[in-house]
């Protein structure tokens, strides 16, 4: 039976969960059309049937898996730039909260913009867009927020990364806030049951990361590393496992199958309903193999870098089984790492006392790393 604590904290985490009201369940879609412009095709052939469908999916993923550094290879974008401007919430609740919006009202930061290598039919998604944390020193990293984050969740953070003369780019992932297109209010077509678009909003967030890291050389910066959480700490894993310039890395809630999560994650149920009865757990994870971690601990391995694994034993979202499975793939691949483990869940990660806690192993661990480094 769980402890009296641990009922508590799963009946918050549920509560914490509910508070989203507006997720929207959609049908399987194979998602075709998004493949035509991956590298590593063997040319394009229309399918008819979605057991061709599923075949065709199947088999770019082993593909791609197979020649991982061509498919998340890109072209350094030439028109970056610094935008000053109003910095705003891009809340995903279905009632914005009004204390936020005037929280920062009237307040103005500079982002770093440029064109995703990665486009895709949606505009606003195609223009990249990180808010910058400068600090004194040559240290730098590229910061990935969950999924469905607005656009202040981690800022504070990276002020804290600031005082150890930590530079930050917060990175705006494909489909969130400033990058949401119009006809959806949450980050839904980052994470969903189209299996090729889900693939292509991956696969661009590791690209535009490699892009981050362009800018930040460009300006000087030398030692570079990456901070992500839940999606994002998914897509920092895939970004370092095919960039050797990332030499620091630290990995908030993490899992070895991308498909794990989706269909045992309590803030994905939805997802899973749209999938059941088309697909099954094992087929879903061949489906998207070429996203989940697990596919590229070899290449993760490659080059020398310091780790840090942070989970929770009380997630309800990756569940802590999956991160201790990636913490056994650490040690058998002998990558130098650490391993914090909060007496939380998922969402209580974000609220206090435990947000302070995740602070400090993220921040000491940076600090720590970036000195030795």
């Amino acid at each position: 039976m769980p402890s009296a604590y641990a009922r508590w904290m799963y009946d918050w985490e549920t509560r914490l969960n509910s508070v989203d009201k507006n997720r929207v369940v959609r049908p399987l879609d194979w998602g075709i059309e998004w493949t035509r412009e991956w590298p590593c095709r063997n040319g394009f052939l229309p399918t008819q049937t979605d057991e061709q469908r599923e075949h065709y999916i199947r088999e770019y993923n082993a593909r791609a898996v197979a020649a991982s550094d061509d498919f998340f290879s890109y072209q350094t974008p030439s028109d970056f730039r610094l935008e000053r401007r109003e910095v705003q919430v891009f809340s995903t609740r279905e009632f914005p909260e009004p204390k936020l919006e005037k929280q920062v009202r009237g307040t103005y930061a500079d982002f770093l913009r440029f064109t995703s290598p990665a486009p895709t039919p949606y505009p606003e998604n195609n223009l990249a867009n990180a808010r910058w944390f400068p600090a004194a020193g040559k240290s730098a990293v590229v910061l990935l927020p969950h999924w469905n984050s607005d656009a202040l969740n981690y800022n504070a953070l990276c002020r804290i990364f600031n005082r150890l003369k930590i530079s930050v780019l917060r990175l705006s992932m494909p489909y969130h806030d400033i990058r949401r297109p119009a006809e959806i209010r949450r980050a839904d077509y980052a994470v969903s049951a189209n299996i090729g678009r889900t693939i292509d909003a991956c696969r661009q967030g590791v690209l535009d990361v490699r892009c981050c890291l362009d800018w930040l050389e460009q300006q000087g910066y030398e030692k570079l590393g990456i901070v992500g959480t839940s999606l994002g700490s998914c897509y920092a894993f895939l970004a370092a496992a095919h960039d050797p310039r990332i030499k620091v890395a630290a990995f908030n809630h993490a899992s070895t199958y991308f498909a794990d999560v989706v269909w045992h994650g309590q803030s994905t149920r939805h997802i899973r309903e749209g999938l059941e009865g088309q697909v099954d757990l094992e087929r879903l994870r061949t489906l998207w193999a070429a996203i989940s971690p697990i596919s590229y601990f070899k290449q993760f391995a490659r080059w020398p870098k310091k780790s840090l694994v942070v989970y929770a034993k009380y997630d309800l979202t990756f569940l802590p089984e999956f991160s201790r499975q990636v913490v056994e793939e650490f040690q058998a691949h002998n990558i130098d790492h650490r391993v914090a483990v909060l007496p939380c869940g998922h969402y209580s990660t974000g609220e206090a006392p435990y947000k302070y806690i995740d602070g400090w192993y993220l921040a000491s661990f940076l600090g720590k790393a970036f000195k030795n480094s």
